[in-house]
């Protein structure tokens, strides 16, 4: 039986003064029924009339939140009962769909995310980071136990790992199944809502990932969704010829069609307008560029690109505070370069240019071939023009799994709690918080966490218990970068200048800030030698002020007895400068001054 019910505007299930209306895209079906709870399951009680250009829908007051539903439609011979692509929720990746409003109460939430160049950005992975019991994931629930702790160590924005629900409940999250449903393990819609609205009361933004590059495989039921598919392929949704095969399944969404492409503008748009999320992290975009992934030569997938132009185009018109971050890892500035240039308009992308070649200097077992060049590259490497169009880390979720462990496990596989693996993995980390870029740390990095990552593993926080020395120094690394700690603003401003620079003792110091801002010294030593008296150029009325010193033994005890100073002047050129700086450097250490 048809409604006659006046319908409500918008796709899914939309429940409004008591009146739900069910709308859905299924070109190819012959009819259609809206099945579940407030009809008793009927496969005929509900009948959706169809509109235009392939869309159907129904309306009927019976409906009230959380019934469950599905579709059920005709294709031929076939009956297909299908959940809503558009379903805010499931009762599992292989259930039903629930009718959900996702009205929550934000208690007056306004937050704005940082500016990005005061962003410290802290990957996690809600199954793994705060799991309490082996026999159950971590949930949203167990990240707000958490916030206290991020909050102290100075974070000031999370990225999850995605949240869409996927099959099973253990994932990284890159398999999504059904992208506007919230992972019911993880504590669904309710939970992730209260993540972002307590985060946000304690000043910390949220970027949610998402995967827009494949779906899937499994429990997916937009898999061929209206009995339509050509070559055996998946249907509407996705490509039906060769451009669907991704490494990750044979799923890759059909961008150049339009309500393929707007079904991803309104997930990307969900994230913010209904959970407050402050940014949007696109993951492995350069599969939706290329075909290949950009792998050699590749064909270009232009209507890829034109998705992604559309979101951030979106986004920028209605929400300019808000980050998108690209996964893109080919180092191309079209990524980044604004779309009135006809780039494609992302706020930043992770940077191969600074990963790839830091890991490599600090994993080398020798001193003497440690290619101090390569920090220096990685250092001055810049997308767009802006120095925070990069995204800068030394571990990612992808960098300590598949084979790649942890820093300090690369660096002393079997011992990554010795001095030397702790001290040089505390080189990369104050590297990547006082480069300019956008830095990024890992769950468990700031405790030297040194399993590689995996979801069926919680992180060992008996081991910030023991290493709470290591904490405590990324955390006030991490408040030099961010503001907390005065007189440090040229760490978030645009300027690098390189003072010293020497391939015989591996030392390395740079200058971060320019006219007008407060400069920061920050000194590396990338060999096991300890320095006396070593001397760097500097200019004359500066007085350099001690602010850290990564090997302080007070840090932890396998650190450094050697008790580093101020800066000692001496007239006398160095580095092409009237002054010399005089100092004791130890070996492996980081020691940033300010004024």
């Amino acid at each position: 039986m048809k409604s006659t019910i006046q319908k409500s505007p918008g796709m899914g299930a939309v429940l409004v003064d008591g009146v739900t209306t069910f709308r859905v895209w299924a070109p190819n079906a012959d009819k259609l029924f809206v099945t579940g709870d407030f009809n008793d399951w009927s496969d005929t009680a509900l009948e959706m009339e169809f509109e235009e250009n392939g869309y159907w829908a129904a309306t009927t007051d019976k409906a009230k939140e959380r019934d469950e539903y599905k579709f059920l439609i005709h294709n031929g011979d076939q009956k297909l009962y299908r959940n809503d692509p558009y379903a805010f929720e499931l009762t599992n990746s292989n259930g039903n769909s629930i009718i959900r409003t996702l009205d929550f109460d934000w208690e007056d939430d306004e937050f704005i995310i940082p500016s990005w160049n005061s962003l410290v950005i802290y990957e996690l992975h809600v199954g793994t980071f705060n799991r309490k019991n082996p026999d159950a994931v971590g949930t949203f629930e167990d990240v707000i136990e958490k916030l206290p702790y991020l909050k102290g160590l100075g974070i000031n924005c999370l990225e999850l790992l995605p949240v869409a629900e996927f099959a099973g409940g253990i994932s990284w999250g890159y398999n999504p199944a059904h992208p506007f449903a919230i992972e019911q393990d993880y504590g669904g819609p309710d939970g992730l809502a209260k993540l972002v609205k307590e985060a946000h009361k304690v000043g910390i933004a949220i970027i949610m990932d998402v995967v827009y590059n494949h779906f899937g495989p499994s429990d997916v039921d937009l898999w061929q969704f209206d009995g339509w598919s050509a070559n055996d392929k998946g249907g509407i949704y996705f490509y039906n010829d060769h451009r669907s095969e991704t490494p990750w399944g044979d799923t890759r969404p059909d961008y150049g069609r339009e309500e393929v492409r707007q079904y991803l503008r309104d997930n990307a748009l969900m994230w913010i307008e209904k959970y407050h999320c402050d940014g949007l992290r696109l993951d492995a975009t350069s599969y939706i560029r290329y075909e290949g992934g950009g792998l050699g030569e590749d064909v270009v997938i232009e209507e890829g690109n034109q998705m992604m132009r559309e979101i951030n185009q979106q986004l920028q018109d209605k929400y300019p505070h808000i980050i998108t971050i690209a996964e893109d890892l080919k180092g191309q500035e079209i990524v980044t370069n604004s779309l009135a240039d006809g780039g494609i308009g992302y706020g930043s992308q992770w940077d191969m240019n600074f990963v790839h070649p830091v890991r490599k200097v600090l994993t080398d077992i020798n001193d003497d071939t440690r290619d101090l060049q390569a920090i220096v590259d990685a250092l001055e490497y810049t997308y767009s023009g802006d120095v925070f169009k990069r995204i800068i880390y030394t571990e990612s979720h992808d960098e300590v799994a598949n084979g790649k462990a942890r820093v300090p496990e690369e660096i002393q596989p079997g011992d990554a709690e010795s001095g030397f693996a702790k001290k040089r993995a505390l080189l990369g980390i104050v590297l990547t918080l006082t480069a300019p870029g956008i830095p990024m740390l890992f769950q468990g990095q700031e405790f030297i966490e040194d399993e590689y990552f995996q979801d069926t593993e919680g992180l060992d926080w008996e081991k910030q218990e023991r290493l709470k020395g290591i904490s405590r120094l990324v955390g006030d690394v991490i408040k030099l970068r961010t503001g907390s700690y005065e007189g440090t603003d040229g760490l978030r401003g645009q300027n690098l200048t390189i003072v010293h620079f020497n391939l015989e003792t591996k030392i390395l110091a740079y200058i971060r800030g320019g006219e007008g801002e407060q400069p920061v010294l920050v000194i590396l030593n990338f060999s096991n030698t300890e320095y006396g008296n070593y001397g760097i150029g500097i200019d004359d009325g500066i007085n350099w002020k001690l602010r850290i010193n990564s090997v302080w033994k007070g840090y932890d005890n396998d650190f450094s007895d050697t008790d580093v100073e101020n800066i000692r002047k001496e007239e006398g050129e160095t580095d092409n400068r009237d002054w010399t700086g005089k100092l004791d450097i130890p070996g492996y250490a980081a020691l940033i001054y300010s004024l």
